[in-house]
């Protein structure tokens, strides 16, 4: 029996203004099974895009981004898989109340997948699942470096990997 279920790596915050060995190794470990990457913002440079070689990405600018990347990715997408409804952001202004802001201006989805906090996040709010990857990269704001998976089949299930 063929296995339906779409396996969908996440990202964000990463950080880096070049390739990094680091992270390609991450990557390779985490997301070498996955059918699609996710990259909730905060790149900072396109040369971040090499990590990902030969995988298919979804990616949006996060206020740290360079111009480049802000002229490649749009600030939000939406899209759909196996008929559920997905946001794919980065977020804006004060970590406090994202989840709120984002979903007051953003309706009818399924999952909103966001970053910006560097805090991973993932947790139902009524029938909307709201996940953040929390950051790749060693900051300040967040307490671990962390990337996500999402598995869609009849429903949509995250976990938090700590890297």
């Amino acid at each position: 029996m063929e296995n339906n279920i779409i396996k969908i790596g996440v990202i964000s915050d990463t950080h880096l203004t070049d390739y990094d060995e680091k992270m390609r190794r991450c990557v390779v470990d985490h997301f070498n099974d996955v059918d699609m990457i996710l990259h909730a913002g905060d790149l900072v440079d396109l040369r971040v895009l090499e990590i990902f070689e030969g995988q298919k990405i979804k990616a949006v600018c996060g206020n740290m981004d360079n111009v480049f990347v802000k002229e490649k990715f749009p600030e939000h997408l939406l899209f759909e898989i196996k008929g559920f409804k997905f946001l794919l952001i980065h977020g804006w202004g004060s970590p406090l109340d994202i989840e709120e802001k984002i979903s007051a201006r953003f309706k009818n989805v399924d999952c909103i997948i966001y970053g910006h906090t560097h805090k991973p996040a993932n947790h139902k709010q009524g029938s909307v699942l709201f996940f953040n990857p929390g950051s790749a990269a060693d900051r300040s704001m967040g307490s671990s470096r962390t990337i996500g998976i999402l598995e869609i089949d009849k429903d949509i299930e995250g976990r938090i990997i700590n890297i």
